[in-house]
């Protein structure tokens, strides 16, 4: 057996690329299941979610879309969990006779990953994107894309860091919901951040979820150019709303006497930056929300290296 440090780097990954743990392409039913998932998914959406319109009801389903499609994304990841759970014995005998190292384990396991993530966020992006009628063109598309994306990597390296330190399988099931639904609930969906309580904001910003939900309603609403509220529209999601829209009229004219400004049927009173800073989304642009994303990826993977050196002995059985 030739040792670690004789081995060329590279040859230990061409050596573990070929493993059928972590090779996708030799995992067809898994990949296959996912896939299937993902299509599924993101053809509710678009049927359920059809050429949303700029109202504010239509901002009110774009939110509750949003936190949907980023939770989602982030619970089809839980697939990972049993990859190395399922090798394990395998890892510490081979890596107690210095068949690869550590790193290289790690490496390969990332990349070998990467193909399929894109696949998936492709699909799903594809499926959701212009059925919905989200904004920003192709250039929004590209950017939505690679938020799903990067969702698919940061939750497939959570889930991985979580397989590196539990014992069973259905432990670690259990945490990953638990964990993931902590994020959700202080991801800002629920509850803005200026209304999270002091002690609980340090948890608002280590949510995973924050981040690309964040990216992707900068991406949807930061456009000065469009409006969701004009005229008789301010009165929905009010008792006012069920009105007449004749006294609707009426009422607006009213309250642009007392404002002391005209106020029409045609004026718009809510544009996309408004929607934002009522959700409190001010703090990060959306491709800093991206970059955070992905560093969350790679952190999570270092600390699945750590897990892996703290966690299996390197000695020969």
């Amino acid at each position: 057996m030739v040792p670690t440090f004789a081995n060329p780097f590279w040859i230990e990954m061409a050596v573990l690329s070929k493993r059928s743990i972590l090779n996708p392409c030799r995992m067809p039913e898994l990949f296959s299941i996912r896939l299937g998932a993902v299509l599924v998914t993101g053809f509710i959406l678009a049927t359920m979610f059809w050429q949303l319109d700029n109202s504010p009801k239509g901002v009110q389903e774009r939110l509750g879309l949003f936190a949907f499609v980023m939770s989602t994304t982030f619970y089809t990841c839980s697939d990972a969990l049993p990859v190395f759970l399922q090798e394990r014995y395998i890892f510490m005998r081979e890596t107690a006779y210095n068949t690869y190292r550590r790193s290289s384990y790690v490496m390969s396991h990332s990349l070998s990953a990467l193909p399929a993530l894109v696949f998936l966020s492709l699909s799903f992006s594809a499926t959701t994107f212009f059925a919905i009628g989200l904004d920003g063109g192709f250039l929004g598309f590209l950017l939505y894309f690679l938020i799903i994306f990067a969702s698919f990597w940061a939750g497939s390296s959570f889930v991985t860091i979580l397989s590196g330190v539990v014992p069973q399988v259905k432990l670690g099931y259990t945490i990953v919901v638990a964990t993931l639904a902590y994020f959700l609930l202080f991801s800002g969906f629920f509850i803005n951040r200026d209304r999270i309580p002091p002690y609980w904001i340090w948890f608002h910003y280590m949510s995973v979820i924050k981040y690309p939900y964040e990216a992707v309603l900068q991406n949807e609403f930061d456009n000065l150019k469009k409006c969701f509220v004009r005229g008789v529209q301010i009165f929905d999601n009010s008792p006012l709303g069920a009105f007449p829209d004749a006294m609707k009229l009426r009422l607006l004219q009213t309250l642009s006497n007392t404002l002391g400004m005209k106020i029409t049927s045609s004026t718009c009173l809510t544009t996309g930056s408004d929607i934002l800073q009522q959700q409190g989304i001010t703090d990060l642009s959306k491709w800093n929300c991206l970059w955070v994303t992905v560093a969350w990826g790679f952190l999570f993977r270092i600390l699945f290296y750590f897990s892996l050196l703290l966690g299996s002995k390197n000695k020969r059985s």
